[in-house]
């Protein structure tokens, strides 16, 4: 399995328009974050967790060629607003995209991207195949996938578990019956937004806990804001088997 990390940053991330902090005015490569996002490739299937805004960017960096489904973590725009990118992998397989997500996020997308899901489609548009999830295991093109549900403030948020690598962003609670299906994975990633205390994620001492409660072999942060620092002297403070992650990280399992 190769894991890529696509985007490591948030909405509030850096770039800041206008914003003169030492983070947005770095030029170390490690500090420039898109909006979060992972690529999963797994027994030759090609899979993408979220579609955010820079969802195109993302994938023409990485030269995806091959796009076989895409999974939602939850329907903030953040997380979805690529959606009607899908369009050019319709055009190279000739086939409708697969997509995963509870019914909440499916009727979200319906609502924004109403001319995609519309009887009479404009010629052009996306095609795609949704397919409802709940918080049991199922199967995207023969790989077991392992949904985790934590809470984004008062919002459902799926996490999701392939083998030995698990991937949780956009949270500031798991319950402990959740955290059980996360335990014994090898490569994590998870929600670290910023020092000061958040009201729908972990804040950086959270998160470090929570990574040493689940015990990986290592853990990569996510969902960074630029109000966290600097990844060189952050990453300082962190325990060896701790990491920013960064966009374009490669993970091998």
């Amino acid at each position: 399995m190769l894991v890529t990390l696509l985007g490591t940053g948030t909405s509030s991330g850096v770039p800041l328009i206008g914003c003169e902090c030492e983070v947005c005015r770095s030029v170390d490569f490690r500090d420039k974050r898109l909006r979060s996002a992972i690529h999963i490739a797994v027994d030759g299937r090609s899979f993408i967790v979220d579609t955010g805004p820079d969802f195109r960017q993302q994938v023409l960096r990485l030269n995806l060629k091959q796009l076989d489904a895409v999974l939602y973590t939850h329907e903030h725009k953040d997380h979805t607003a690529g959606l009607d990118e899908v369009r050019a992998y319709n055009f190279r397989s000739g086939q409708d995209m697969p997509v995963y997500a509870r019914l909440s996020v499916l009727n979200q997308l319906q609502r924004e991207f109403a001319y995609i899901f519309a009887e009479h489609k404009y010629p052009g548009v996306p095609h795609v195949r949704t397919n409802e999830i709940r918080n049991e295991p199922f199967e995207v093109l023969g790989v077991r996938v392992v949904p985790i549900e934590v809470m984004h403030h008062k919002l459902p948020v799926f996490g999701f578990r392939v083998g030995d690598f698990t991937y949780l962003t956009d949270l500031n609670y798991i319950a402990d019956e959740e955290l059980e299906k996360v335990l014994g994975t090898k490569i994590l990633v998870l929600d670290a937004l910023q020092r000061a205390p958040h009201i729908s994620h972990f804040t950086l001492d959270q998160a470090v806990a929570l990574a040493q409660r689940i015990g990986a072999e290592r853990t990569y942060f996510t969902h960074i804001s630029h109000k966290l620092g600097l990844h060189r002297e952050v990453e300082k403070e962190l325990p060896a088997h701790i990491r920013l992650g960064y966009d374009g990280m490669q993970i091998r399992l």
